[in-house]
């Protein structure tokens, strides 16, 4: 799968960054570019911060694969920038972006595409900590955070409202909880991927995604085969939906004893972690494409955009 005998084009892997995800994104970034010298691809790395149109600059390459993650760099923001410069880059655009991030707006757009996502309200963080803003059980996170940054699960039969962290937001999401199975699916380009269950001993939290052993991966998700297809079609809907190109990854919870009625869509990732833990490159793997071959995909395509 190596380069043609002509220039292999020069690629400028973003990383890093100031969000709260900077530590997974460092490793995103590391695994992206090994993986692009091995597919033939000239790289270079750009941990980016405030002079990343200088660094940008200086590095002159031909596209930029976009491994950063949370606010800033998965939001629209960096997005933004890279259009204005004319730089070609990976992933989702930023309208696609922006509204991904968005957790309520793309809820809104999901519920419009017919997808099935849960209740939920954007309520004031002083009024979270005073009284139940939603009945227990529910979850309270930032309405613009990946990762499981900042998540309380507020369990059935609470008697007192969480106590969220000075760190939080003033304006917070409040999601009715959604019991049952964590699933995910990897969108690349048109094509769904898999469906993966994800199985840890509690919540789905940060060091369960990104610390080895955190959880279990089974790929393919052993669920009949009417839930399977269900959340292939959703994945690819949702990436649609939202406008998004490249790699998605779209995470659902599954009431088991609900059937078909119990699937719904907790939130499409437009820059899904590219890590050795990682779910996307996995699924990926399942089929035959290796981490090369995918990332080589992902540059491919942002170089083949209008």
């Amino acid at each position: 799968m190596g380069m043609s005998s002509r220039a292999a084009p020069k690629v400028a892997v973003l990383k890093g960054g100031p969000s709260a995800e900077r530590e997974v994104s460092l490793s995103s970034g590391q695994e992206c570019a090994h993986a692009l010298r091995l597919a033939g691809y000239d790289v270079v790395e750009i941990d980016a911060g405030k002079d990343l149109p200088a660094q940008l600059a200086l590095a002159g390459a031909d596209v930029v694969f976009n491994a950063l993650h949370g606010r800033w760099g998965e939001d629209g923001c960096v997005q933004g920038l890279l259009e204005w410069l004319g730089v070609s880059y990976t992933h989702s655009g930023v309208l696609a972006s922006a509204l991904a991030m968005d957790k309520t707006r793309a809820k809104q757009v999901l519920r419009d595409a017919g997808l099935p996502v849960m209740e939920s309200v954007i309520a004031d963080a002083d009024e979270v900590r005073a009284r139940h803003v939603l009945p227990p059980p529910y979850v309270v996170k930032p309405n613009s955070e990946g990762s499981s940054v900042g998540v309380y699960i507020v369990a059935a039969g609470a008697n007192t409202p969480p106590q969220l962290s000075p760190q939080m937001p003033s304006r917070v999401m409040v999601e009715t909880y959604v019991p049952g199975r964590e699933l995910t699916v990897a969108v690349m380009g048109d094509r769904a991927l898999g469906v993966t269950e994800i199985i840890v001993e509690g919540w789905y939290d940060y060091d369960a995604k990104y610390k080895l052993g955190g959880s279990r991966h089974v790929v393919p998700a052993e669920i009949p085969a009417d839930i399977t297809a269900a959340c292939l079609d959703y994945a690819r809907r949702a990436h649609e939906a939202l406008g998004c190109r490249g790699l998605t990854r779209t995470d659902f919870r599954w009431d088991d004893s609900r059937g078909l009625a119990g699937l719904i869509i907790l939130e499409v990732n437009t820059q899904p972690g590219m890590t050795p833990t990682s779910l996307a490159p996995e699924q990926a793997a399942k089929i035959g494409i290796t981490f090369p071959e995918l990332c080589h995909w992902i540059v491919k395509e942002a170089l083949c955009r209008d």
